[in-house]
């Protein structure tokens, strides 16, 4: 909470700054049609990378959306700076996942001035699934729940297809409210994206249900709603924090399982150290592969043309490669 005041009381005073520096006359003609194009466009904060890509495909060429968390940057325990604040004074839309992904969003919200903000959290309606923190202290996983209700829910809901959909519509009800002018043109795109997310749904289905393996063993359990719309069973190394190290005994304890269940392959994310999977991997004769939990994108792979779609295939070829 420190730091968060520390943010607060420093996106105050750029605002004041800013206000201070504003002038009451119009200035000069020269800006050119581009600009003015830009200027035009509704403002969208999206709190990390998979509502930053719903909320562009959904708004496309009639929205500006700034990405708050920077490119291959793990959002977990990220915060805004004094500039997302300021920026988010100005906005017009501010989308968030919500169950407990940006533990930041409330009090944010409710320190902003900007109460003309539509705030959208994406997850709504979506039945959340119960997750742990970490398997070695349950009573501290407890105590969290109760100190922060939606924290004790998975919530990387989008790595179902069908609640990415759900969440895309909540994101273009976001941008109707916001720019009804535009309604035809959200409607139209989101139904596109959703045809889409339901094509990626079936495709998943007829090649993860003939498969003999349902076990994938992950390093941190982000994968509940996708193991669940497809009947597969995630054994997470860690629970729903990334960064956080497993004790030996649950160490030991998937090593036991990944044998016993002949598990040939153990997953770890770009965005965290794959250091405890390769130990994993090596005490097991398996293999380590990515599966990614879609938190955020390189730089890199933003600029080969990567979005939701292409990383949730990748996704899907790493588990058919690890369930044969």
């Amino acid at each position: 909470m420190r730091k968060f005041w520390n943010i607060l009381i420093s996106g105050s005073l750029a605002l004041f700054l800013l206000a201070g520096c504003s002038s009451t006359q119009n200035p000069p003609a020269t800006n050119t049609d581009a600009n003015q194009s830009q200027k035009e466009k509704l403002s969208v904060y999206a709190s990390f990378y998979p509502m930053y890509d719903f909320a562009s495909k959904i708004g496309g060429d009639q929205v500006n959306v700034v990405n708050m968390v920077p490119a291959g940057t793990e959002p977990h325990d990220w915060e805004p700076t004094a500039a997302d604040i300021t920026g988010l004074e100005k906005a017009k839309v501010f989308i968030y996942n919500g169950a407990g992904m940006e533990h930041w969003a409330e009090d944010v919200l409710k320190s902003l001035q900007n109460k003309n903000l539509i705030a959208v959290e994406a997850s709504r309606d979506i039945k959340l699934v119960e997750g742990h923190h970490e398997h070695e202290d349950e009573a501290k996983d407890a105590a969290r729940k109760e100190e922060h209700e939606d924290e004790g829910f998975d919530p990387h809901v989008w790595l179902s297809p069908l609640n990415a959909k759900k969440e895309m519509e909540n994101i273009k009800n976001a941008l109707v409210q916001a720019d009804p002018n535009n309604k035809d043109y959200y409607e139209a795109n989101y139904a596109k994206y959703a045809a889409d997310l339901d094509a990626l749904d079936k495709e998943f289905k007829d090649a993860l249900s003939p498969l003999p393996k349902k076990d994938i063993i992950v390093s941190h359990e982000a994968f509940g709603y996708l193991c669940a719309a497809y009947g597969l069973n995630q054994i997470g190394i860690e629970g729903l924090s990334p960064d956080s190290e497993p004790d030996p005994a649950r160490v030991a304890e998937i090593i036991d399982f990944a044998k016993e269940h002949d598990v040939k392959v153990i997953f770890f994310e770009e965005l965290v150290s794959p250091k405890v999977a390769e130990t994993i991997a090596k005490a097991t004769g398996a293999e380590t592969a990515v599966l990614n939990p879609l938190e955020g994108l390189s730089d890199e792979q933003q600029a080969a043309g990567d979005d939701y779609f292409s990383v949730m295939r990748q996704n899907l070829g790493s588990l058919k490669a690890a369930l044969q």
